[in-house]
């Protein structure tokens, strides 16, 4: 509840009237410690931010600080005392370069992300109590590759030997070990379902972009935090980020991937939609392909530096992906429910950019450039191209 999706998703909800109760270790803030690159937006504490909130809306929002994948008596004990209708699980580490920067944060990234979805389980049966279990989960599960066709909402149609029809979940195919850990949260969410009647909604969610929301414009203690570095900032943001400063986009290979994109307002929307229609008791995961649209990453490097007048380079892919891929993806229950989701169209630029302004002098160049490599053959690629090749001019007076 304490990250980039997690603290407008609180808010949005609270907002909408219901009672939030946000869970977080701070783990993202540590790791930003870690990393010795901030939020280019200053984010406050989580007291203040709540605080902050009650003063604007007159709404209280709890805050508890227990880390899901170890404390798990008090997160039993949590449960028991709040007894929520839903819990929306965003308690993992987010980044697919994070998760493939060393052994250690490899590690990590299994033993938070499995750990934790597994803890929530245990948790909710041991509680006994009948709640809507809602996770973030990724699109990366079902890998890049060229499909030949649409990707479903989670099921897929097959014929198996003999002619016999049946409905599966869709075959995994993760690309780094945090695609993997969402891949193995798929797996525990239909054991628990089938085994201790959990209620659950996996969301597959696309590359998330834009940093505040109507309700985090509010007030500058709610702002938004905006990751721009190599592990954590977004494909789009990044872009933002640098057509704004003035420097050349770095695309990465020929930039020929596709990805599916949202943006974060339609991510808090997305929540409260899957909120609100939950799954009865005994009925299988239901599974929403959490996207607005689908883009090739050169055709949106393209479109904001036609906007900032910014160059392009391309640098070598620090991922071990495809050059080139198709994305064709259903996202049609969300959109039956009733979202209008917001696209790259629709100028939301501005919004992004104006924030990038007002903080540029919070930006660290050397941060911008990949810092995690898929394996040792991407990062001899890699090798010629220097930290100091991103140089920002100094803002006018």
């Amino acid at each position: 509840g304490d990250g980039f999706c997690g603290w407008p998703t609180s808010l949005h909800l609270s907002d909408k009237g219901h009672d939030v109760v946000i869970v977080d270790n701070l783990s993202r803030r540590n790791i930003d410690i870690e990393l010795g690159c901030d939020s280019l937006t200053p984010i406050q504490s989580p007291e203040t931010r709540v605080q902050a909130w009650k003063e604007v809306s007159g709404k209280d929002i709890k805050f508890v600080n227990l880390d899901v994948a170890k404390d798990y008596d008090l997160l039993v004990q949590l449960i028991k005392e709040e007894e929520p209708d839903t819990i929306i699980h965003f308690a993992e580490q987010r980044a697919a370069p994070y998760s493939q920067k060393n052994s250690k944060t490899k590690r990590y990234t299994v033993d938070n992300n499995v750990s934790g979805s597994n803890n929530l389980c245990c948790a909710i049966t041991d509680a006994d109590l009948d709640i809507h279990i809602i996770h973030l989960g990724t699109m990366g599960v079902y890998g890049y590759g060229t499909s030949g066709g649409e990707i479903p909402e989670g099921y897929i149609d097959v014929t198996l030997p003999g002619g016999r029809d049946m409905n599966i979940l869709h075959p995994a195919y993760p690309g780094s070990v945090y695609h993997t850990t969402k891949c193995l949260d798929a797996l525990l969410w239909q054991f628990y379902q089938k085994n201790d009647q959990l209620r659950i909604t996996d969301l597959h969610q696309g590359v998330v972009w834009g940093t505040n929301t109507p309700q985090t414009v509010k007030d500058e203690r709610l702002v938004n935090r905006f990751d721009y570095d190599g592990d954590y900032g977004t494909v789009l943001n990044r872009f933002l980020l640098q057509g704004a400063m003035g420097v050349p986009l770095t695309v990465y290979g020929t930039g020929g991937q596709t990805r599916a994109f949202i943006h974060i307002t339609d991510t808090a929307k997305c929540i409260e939609i899957a909120m609100l229609n939950p799954p009865q008791k005994g009925d299988r995961v239901k599974i929403f392909n959490q996207v607005a649209e689908t883009r090739r990453i050169r055709d949106i490097a393209k479109l904001v530096a036609d906007q900032t007048g910014a160059g392009v380079n391309f640098l070598p892919n620090p991922r071990n992906e495809a050059d080139e891929n198709e994305l064709d993806v259903s996202n049609r229950s969300f959109c039956n429910l009733g979202l209008v989701p917001k696209t790259l169209d629709d100028g939301l630029f501005e919004e992004v950019t104006d924030v990038i302004k007002k903080y540029r002098n919070r930006c660290n160049p050397q941060k911008i450039l990949p810092a995690s490599f898929w394996n040792k053959a991407q990062a001899e690629k890699y090798k010629e191209n220097e930290p100091n090749a991103i140089k920002l001019d100094k803002p006018s007076a």
